[in-house]
């Protein structure tokens, strides 16, 4: 029950963490912010904004699914 809950929380962590990256993230490459950050998304992985975005998302629905499926 604990580890269900610490991966819901970590998950908005990282959401709001990437957020944040998102929009004071510098690049190489990209006039515009969303080119900036679909570059650092190839570049880092998941280091960049985007992609501690989409793996709190991920975690998020690996917490709710793991509820669900008990």
């Amino acid at each position: 029950m604990t580890m269900k809950i610490f991966i819901i929380v970590f998950g908005v962590l990282l959401m709001l963490w990437g957020i944040h990256r998102l929009k004071t993230d510098d690049a190489f490459v990209g006039k515009t912010q969303k080119q900036k950050n679909l570059f650092n998304l190839l570049l880092l992985g998941e280091a960049s904004g985007l992609g501690q975005f989409i793996g709190g998302v991920i975690c998020i629905i690996i917490g709710v699914i793991s509820f669900i499926i008990k």
